[in-house]
């Protein structure tokens, strides 16, 4: 059994010096098929850890149901690691940023009377619940009992958003009393404002930092931090940004990738390394993040390719191989493989089997429920996707005017089941003229969260709030009695396409096709509008015309021999007749 151990300059392993050489590799945004695949090019490299987090809001969805099981099966993703001849890292903290929806905590906690991310107890109340199930898994992994897990962390980037040392202090004493006994650590940007915020060396806690360059300025100011509070801890860079995150209608972020392994040798030479991705996968369903920009959301994309050494499929890259040509130069001692490629199949001309109106199958999707003033999403229980509002309003003038008061992200405005207006963010709460043909009109509005603020001083903003907060007003007054529906995606199958579908309108899209092998491939969306995909009931995430990228990886293990089935949800009224599986991702 090893034995591992921070101390006053250096990590030991079993009694000696160790570098730790990491890739963070996100088992919640990779099909478990492809698990394997990854930590064995992390391990080909010559790396000898693995990092992830663990995204609160994936494993505990709905409040007090517990997931732990197929996709987020951490305890297989991290025996499978130690198969590799890897040891691990795990970041279980509740906040995780990570470009990931509200930062990995659950949409719900926002419908509770507490402060996130503080030391209020009743916060503390639904971490303490949640961490007695998780550390149940984690705790006999420890490489204190002889599992591959070396260090956990504390919380993450606390500096870059709060000073509640009562709060840091209480999540590390949680850890320790649900069994935690390998090394803890904190990460934080390094510079002396984040690190005194977000540290607690005092505690004997090993604080790391975080950045993408100029590594030896960033030790010194990590040094003399730990000089002035008279500690002496190991160096570490807990998450080197190899690359960056994309957002919609935005040109993909690039970086030289000689630049980048000239980085990297910067900070290997001094220090150990967590490289921030190594692989970083998809984010599948609806749990893309989201920056903010003052009162402006930017919403990531789907893809979360980051430009890491393994491309969003879990190919190397070119960064792959000069990394490992650097590494190799520096320590010729580690032993190297080559690493693993996956093919990648392209099947043209899919043909559409059926399609149908959301309006005639919302029933079958979704439950009612009745309100007198609509509520936002959340409040209807509704923290993700889509929420249908619906009611009829008696004509006072032909021509009249509209408005949705209080509304998030994205709102199309439906009269009489015609599409009168499509409004985003701010554009929300202006008039929306409308001519009314009958004497009693359906009102539609079709309201979708685009993804949360992962990150900063809005994670308790009002907006993080979704669909309509406030009510909607007809001429200077609210309307009343509203249904609501919920669009519930897991019954995607009990669809009936037998029903009507109109143009112009959101629908569902049913495409069918055989396969005798399954390879991973790309759906090309750039025919269509809006929306999302489900590959054999699967969602493999959101696309929208906007760009930069008009396809959605599809990893091989949502593939079926024999029949399989997409279907397309698609909002605009855009849509193609064929569809095609393509190599390589569609990049406008």
């Amino acid at each position: 059994m090893h034995t591992f151990a921070v101390k006053e300059k250096d990590f030991y392993l079993d009694e000696k010096p160790f570098k730790i050489l990491s890739g963070a590799v996100h088992y919640f945004r990779i099909h478990p098929a492809d698990w394997r695949h990854s930590l064995h090019n992390l391990k080909a490299l010559g790396f000898n850890t693995v990092e992830t987090y663990i995204p609160w809001n994936m494993h505990e969805k709905i409040e007090n149901d517990f997931n732990f099981r197929e996709g987020l099966d951490v305890v297989k993703f991290i025996q499978t690691a130690q198969e590799e001849g890897l040891f691990v890292i795990v970041r279980p903290s509740p906040y995780i940023c990570a470009e990931w929806e509200l930062g990995g905590l659950p949409a719900w906690l926002l419908q509770k009377d507490c402060r996130v991310r503080s030391s209020d107890p009743r916060y503390l109340e639904y971490v303490s619940r949640y961490y007695q199930h998780l550390f149940k898994l984690l705790c006999p992994l420890q490489i204190t009992n002889g599992g591959p897990i070396l260090m956990m962390q504390v919380e993450n980037e606390y500096g870059s958003y709060g000073e509640d040392k009562d709060y840091l202090k209480a999540l590390a004493k949680m850890m320790k009393d649900n069994g935690v006994d390998v090394a803890l650590f904190t990460s934080d940007g390094a510079w002396h404002a984040t690190l005194e915020a977000g540290s607690l060396v005092e505690e004997g806690i090993l604080e790391t930092g975080n950045f993408g360059s100029k590594a030896t300025e960033n030790f010194e100011n990590i040094l003399a931090f730990q000089k002035e509070k008279g500690v002496s801890q190991p160096l570490m860079c807990m998450e080197f940004w190899d690359g960056w995150f994309n957002r919609w209608g935005e040109p993909i972020v690039t970086r030289d990738q000689d630049e980048m392994v000239e980085a990297l040798e910067e900070v290997v030479k001094q220090a150990s390394v967590n490289l921030y991705m190594f692989h970083g996968g998809t984010n599948f369903g609806f749990m893309n993040g989201c920056s903010a920009r003052g009162t402006h959301d930017l919403h990531q994309i789907t893809s979360y390719d980051y430009g890491a050494p393994l491309d969003e499929q879990g190919n190397p890259t070119e960064g792959y191989y000069k990394i490992q040509a650097m590494i190799h130069r520096l320590f010729p001692e580690i032993k190297q493989e080559q690493p693993w490629i996956k093919e990648s199949m392209q099947v043209s001309d899919i043909e559409l089997v059926d399609k149908v109106s959301l309006f005639e199958v919302i029933d079958q999707i979704a439950d009612k429920q009745t309100f007198k003033y609509p509520v936002s999403m959340d409040k209807a229980g509704q923290s993700y996707g889509y929420m249908l509002y619906q009611t009829t309003t008696k004509r006072d003038i032909v021509e009249e005017k509209y408005r949705i008061i209080d509304g998030r992200d994205r709102a199309q405005f439906f009269l009489n089941q015609e599409l009168q207006a499509t409004q985003y963010q701010e554009e929300i709460g202006e008039e929306i003229l409308v001519k009314q043909p009958f004497e009693t009109n359906e009102v539609s509005i079709l309201m979708e969260n685009m993804g949360r603020v992962n990150y900063g001083a809005k994670l308790l903003a009002d907006t993080q709030e979704k669909g309509i907060r406030t009510g909607v007003m007809s001429d200077i007054h609210f309307v009343l009695n509203w249904s609501q529906y919920a669009l519930d995606f897991e019954r995607i199958g009990a669809i009936e396409f037998n029903h009507a579908w109109k143009e112009g309108v959101p629908g569902f899209y049913k495409y069918k096709f055989e396969l005798n092998e399954t390879l991973d491939s790309n759906l090309d969306l750039s025919g269509f509008g809006k929306g999302l995909v489900f590959v054999n009931g699967f969602n493999i995430g959101r696309f929208w015309n906007k760009g930069p990228i008009k396809s959605l990886y599809i990893p091989h293990g949502l593939f079926n021999l024999g029949e399989n089935e997409i279907i397309i949800f698609e909002t605009e009224g855009i849509y193609q007749d064929k569809i095609n599986l393509v190599r390589h991702k569609v990049i406008e």
